[in-house]
């Protein structure tokens, strides 16, 4: 599959609710999380759908005010899909995005992707039980 079939969009029309909801209901971090719950936090997040070949493989949400402060939760990519570089891409476009280009302080949790994140200047807190990681910039 060709890199140009890939993309990331924050257009909430286009996302598959299922594939997020089966998705995140079989996570660690969501486990059995109604559907309800999760369209309804993506209604009231800004979120980024990752896509291949017009077929939904990653998603991301982040809590935010704009300016000062973000929460990145949710993320991932369809196990098929993963350490082909898309979750980078994904993130890339989530980093880069202008609606979010203010921001100073990034907070995330995580129990298994430390090393994707640290890469974006994450850091783990201290006395977090290595969790909850924080990226700051002045």
């Amino acid at each position: 599959m060709s890199e140009k079939s890939f993309f990331v969009t924050t257009d909430k029309s286009k996302f598959n609710l299922e594939i997020i909801h089966t998705f995140l209901k079989n996570s660690y971090w969501a486990k059995d999380i109604s559907f309800d719950i999760v369209k309804s936090s993506i209604q009231n997040s800004y979120c980024f759908g990752a896509f291949l070949n017009d077929n939904q493989i990653g998603f991301a949400r982040v809590i935010t005010d704009y300016n000062s402060l973000a929460y990145l939760l949710d993320v991932f990519i369809i196990n098929e899909f993963q350490n082909k570089g898309f979750g980078r891409q994904l993130l890339d476009s989530i980093f880069n995005d202008r609606k979010l280009s203010k921001i100073k302080k990034w907070m995330l949790a995580t129990n298994d992707a430390h090393a994707l994140y640290k890469q974006y200047g994450f850091y783990i807190l201290d006395n977090s039980s290595n969790k909850y990681m924080i990226r700051e910039r002045s």
